[in-house]
């Protein structure tokens, strides 16, 4: 388990992770988090560089920086500890226009893989690519905001997936 003093336990669901560390960077340090299960985990870093904002491949569920005031930074973590992502507003549009700059290409991911999700858990998903909230899939979906964490649940676990980020990255490399 990672014992640095700059990841701080927050319950024991989320981990607010600073990206630079003595020992072991924070993007190392969020894959072993999350590859253990142990939490999720809010990146909070200075440095808005993509190679750390492309650290969320790690696992991590949000992702911010260390200029956010308190009171965004403690609903940034209730967000992540309802199960929801987060990236701070000031890499949003730089992460969409990256997104969109680079051409179709063909699916990394096994589409295969869909096969293994009911056609609610396949539209979960869906919702989950677009970067909805479970607020905002419930609306979508017209179902309950329980029902659509228990959705999510069962999806990240029939495809082996640690967090909504990386559930939302395979919905867009699957085109769904």
């Amino acid at each position: 388990m990672i014992r640095e003093p700059e990841a701080l336990l927050i319950g024991v669901i989320t981990v607010l992770m600073d990206v630079q560390m003595p020992c072991l960077d924070g993007v190392s340090a969020t894959r072993q988090v999350v590859g253990e299960q142990l939490a999720d985990v809010l990146v909070l870093t200075t440095f808005d560089l993509d190679a750390y904002v492309f650290g969320l491949r790690a696992g991590a569920a949000g992702f911010l920086l260390k200029n956010t005031d308190a009171n965004d930074l403690l609903q940034a973590v209730r967000t992540v500890a309802r199960g929801e992502g987060l990236i701070a507003p000031a890499v949003t549009r730089r992460l969409i226009a990256e997104f969109a700059a680079k051409p179709a290409r063909e699916p990394t991911a096994d589409p295969a893989v869909l096969d293994r999700l009911t056609r609610r858990e396949r539209e979960v998903l869906s919702c989950l690519g677009e970067g909805l909230s479970n607020a905002g899939i419930a609306a979508r979906l017209d179902m309950a905001e329980a029902t659509v964490k228990t959705h999510v649940s069962r999806l990240l676990g029939k495809l082996e997936l640690r967090s909504r980020v990386q559930a939302a990255v395979l919905a867009q490399e699957l085109g769904i």
